[in-house]
């Protein structure tokens, strides 16, 4: 993540959120009050965002002190103060929502990467995101899901060659075979592209890595359907699981022997963690 990045979510929404002011604060409380806040959470997890959140406050209004008492990437328990801020009341009220919304679904992301990751310690699987993400926020879900314990797959469209189901429903309409088709994908791709192929029935594992990938994907396969998988690709190329992964399924997953296992809930149907910041107001 670099600052410029952040700094264009941060900007983005707090114009979403008060386009002409907190018209709230402006009426009521008075412009010398002053405030300090905690950052506590309600209930155990991995903390994922607190530079984000210190950087909101400071983009607000960069006389707010802002201390950070953890770091990402940390476990904690409720009732911890993972950061402390203090200046203009109006200031930390401005501020004070874009902050928690971020934090708290990076966290929630965290927290539940970790819970994956737990679930296949002792495996040679390790736990991906995909490009299930909220447009917009790719950058901070996907910082979340490292700070959890997880990797990224493939940041954009643009950074690896992966062709899918509906990739290969067209080629299959043109008459094109598969094992030519991904021939003809690595003459036209630079040398240092990596090239990976989605298959979801066993009769294409071999055409594929024949034809020289540098992963399958095997999608929607049954716990044997994995073993076989695995079994037939014989190290050959990296092997990838998807599809029907929950933290009910990843373990068995895990042990069939695929080095990937890519987790599309991660990001897009996580719980924000509960986080509150209590805030005070003095007068000034």
């Amino acid at each position: 993540m670099t600052r410029e990045a952040i700094d264009g979510i941060i900007l983005g929404a707090l114009a979403e959120d008060a386009p002409w002011g907190d018209v709230t604060s402006e009426a009521f409380l008075p412009e010398s009050a002053r405030a300090s806040a905690a950052l506590v959470p309600r209930e155990p997890g991995i903390l994922s965002g607190i530079e984000v959140f210190g950087r909101v406050f400071e983009l607000v209004d960069e006389d707010v002190v802002v201390e950070l008492g953890a770091e990402d990437g940390s476990a904690f328990e409720p009732g911890a103060v993972l950061a402390r801020v203090e200046g203009s009341a109006r200031s930390v009220l401005r501020a004070e929502r874009i902050a928690l919304n971020l934090s708290q679904r990076m966290s929630g992301i965290a927290t539940l990467t970790a819970r994956y990751v737990a679930a296949v310690e002792g495996t040679r699987a390790r736990i991906v995101d995909t490009r299930k993400t909220t447009p917009g926020l790719r950058i901070l879900e996907r910082q979340a899901v490292r700070d959890g314990g997880g990797h990224n797959h493939r940041y954009s469209l643009s950074d690896a060659v992966l062709a899918k189901d509906n990739h290969l429903a067209v080629l299959a309409a043109q008459g094109v075979s598969l094992g030519d088709a991904i021939r003809d994908a690595r003459s036209r791709i630079g040398h240092t592209a990596h090239l990976e192929v989605e298959v979801d029935r066993l009769d294409q594992v071999e055409e594929v890595v024949a034809a020289g990938v540098d992963t399958i994907m095997l999608d929607n396969f049954s716990i044997d359907e994995l073993v076989a998988g695995v079994a037939l690709v014989a190290g050959r190329v990296r092997v990838e699981a998807s599809g029907g992964v929950n933290l009910d399924t990843v373990a068995a997953i895990a042990r069939t022997g695929v080095d990937v296992i890519s987790v599309g809930a991660l990001t897009h149907s996580v719980r924000s963690l509960d986080l509150g910041l209590d805030v005070e107001v003095t007068a000034g």
